[in-house]
């Protein structure tokens, strides 16, 4: 229980094809006692693709976090001010994702919680 007390954003960007993938970190970091935010794209709530649907998704993410997904802007802008995360982690992290964070673009809800975050928290990664 290395993350007892710790609060992780969880964002899931539109890697349809490894999102199926994503949900076993969820799943390891509840295990070690983190409260997880799950943070969802827009395409993530909007994109059917072969690998499913949207709401097959955010069915997915709420089993495995037990709460809904935060799907805004303003639903999110209170998590670096407020200090609601300790971290955030990006799974599965898209190229588009990379490029918006390298370059500050915060026009989406899964970006802007990483600008607002105050940079002295650091977690050991989960072996």
């Amino acid at each position: 229980m290395r993350l007892t007390g710790k609060t992780i954003g969880f964002a899931l960007a539109g890697s349809h094809c490894t999102l199926e993938e994503a949900i076993d970190p969820i799943l390891r970091l509840k295990e070690e006692g983190a409260d997880i935010v799950p943070i969802v794209s827009n395409t993530v709530l909007t994109t059917t693709t072969r690998f499913g649907t949207p709401e097959k998704w955010l069915t997915a993410i709420r089993e495995a976090t037990g709460k809904e997904p935060l799907k805004s802007i303003p639903e999110v802008e209170p998590l670096g001010p407020q200090k609601l995360v300790d971290a955030v982690v990006i799974c599965p992290c898209t190229g588009t994702t990379m490029a918006k964070l390298a370059n500050a673009i915060t026009d989406r809800a899964m970006w802007t919680p990483l600008w607002l975050l105050p940079h002295r928290y650091a977690v050991d990664p989960i072996a």
